[in-house]
């Protein structure tokens, strides 16, 4: 028995019986068996990552059904970062550009888990706050764009970590989370897209999309102006398959 065994092993004498019940729980939640799959091209989910970032999923939900959210998924990459040895520091919380930086580069960390979650489609209900800027025609939603574009200047890469869950028998659940990367470069495409505004609607100020088209005219995603209180930008039926997907979990 190794020496961080044993001195676990001492620690337990010391624990009451609800806290060794909860040990216990904690304890069947790595027995059991995941699922999971890495992306071989994936330079940033190697075999150690996948892993050490699957026990944090599964850790999770031993205490949650609710889905693993931004700010945890923020701290657990960056615990997983430092228990590989790989540097990984995060800024003040509520920092309005990168959320986490890793081997010196910036990465901005989203997260989806919502009841209407797509397979095929991301959708990031709050990428930026827009402020308070004029804020009144379509011409004015070009500068709301450029205010995206330059938004992201401030990261260098960006993740959304995926969730799906369907119900199995008993009362348990079927957890899915997939880490996908959305290329700054796709995004940056929306400097060329058909900006409109919703002229019928009766938010003030009035909402309005960027629609991203490939060569082809196929549409890649669009940017929602969100209007009303909120005043944010969403991004909407972005393609999956023109992301990255490093890696999967199912358990």
């Amino acid at each position: 028995m190794g020496e961080l065994a044993l001195k676990i092993r001492e620690q337990l004498r010391s624990l009451s019986h609800g806290q060794l019940a909860l040990l216990a729980s904690i304890v069947e939640t790595f027995k059991s068996p995941t699922e999971s799959f890495r992306n071989l091209t994936s330079n940033v989910a190697s075999e150690d990552f996948l892993v050490a970032f699957g026990d944090i999923l599964k850790l999770h939900h031993t205490l949650s059904d609710d889905y693993l959210d931004k700010h945890r998924f923020e701290a657990s990459v960056e615990r997983v970062c430092r228990a590989l040895d790989i540097p990984a520091s995060r800024p003040t919380r509520n920092n309005p550009g990168h959320d986490i930086t890793v081997s010196g580069v910036p990465w901005s960390l989203k997260t989806q888990g919502d009841a209407n979650i797509k397979v095929d489609f991301l959708h990031i209900s709050k990428f930026m706050e827009l402020g308070k800027g004029k804020w009144e025609s379509e011409e004015d939603l070009n500068g709301l764009r450029d205010q995206f574009l330059t938004h992201m200047t401030s990261y260098k890469r960006i993740f959304q970590l995926r969730y799906f869950r369907s119900p199995i028998s008993d009362n348990g659940l079927v957890h899915r989370y997939e880490l996908v990367e959305i290329p700054i470069r796709l995004l940056n495409r929306a400097k060329n897209g058909i900006i409109h505004m919703v002229m019928n609607s009766k938010q003030v100020p009035k909402p309005g999309y960027c629609k991203v088209l490939d060569k082809h005219q196929n549409m890649l995603f669009r940017l929602y102006f969100d209007g009303g209180t909120e005043r944010k930008l969403q991004i909407k039926d972005l393609k999956k398959s023109s992301c990255i997907v490093h890696a999967e979990w199912r358990f």
